[in-house]
């Protein structure tokens, strides 16, 4: 163990995190995310739901500033009616952590392209539907 590293993240996603640079991105995948269709580098979090999750990485990921969004959702497929009501709660964890990162809403196919470009995927036991989040590291600010 270790100090101010929080306890759900396990020691290889903690590495994983240290391993990426300015620009790379990790996405926190739902439960029904094809992660292992689309990227070789999977970490499974299968027990736990994204919330939790991504309160634990913003508390030692910068978030890119340098680029137009910091973080990505997907977007809800035209037509479905699915009103993504997780997403309220992602902001608010987002906003938490850097008030000042902004978010672009991705479509389902452009989602899944930048998933296999992405540094790694972390799918996760989360059940809600468009639950998603693709973060960009950043640098530290002295």
């Amino acid at each position: 163990m270790l100090n101010k590293i929080p306890k759900l993240l396990s020691p290889e996603l903690v590495r994983v995190l240290m391993e990426m640079g300015h620009g790379d991105e990790l996405v926190l995948a739902d439960a029904n995310y094809p992660g292992h269709s689309l990227n070789s580098r999977v970490i499974r979090y299968d027990g736990t739901g994204i919330p939790a999750l991504l309160d634990a990485i913003l508390e030692l990921l910068p978030l890119d500033h340098y680029a137009e969004h910091q973080v990505a959702f997907m977007s809800v497929v035209e037509g479905d009616p699915t009103v993504p009501v997780i997403w309220s709660t992602y902001k608010e964890l987002i906003a938490k952590h850097d008030k000042s990162a902004t978010i672009d809403y991705e479509e389902r196919f452009a989602f899944y392209e930048r998933s296999r470009q992405s540094h790694v995927i972390v799918v996760t036991g989360e059940e809600a539907l468009y639950g998603n989040v693709i973060l960009k590291k950043g640098v530290i600010q002295a």
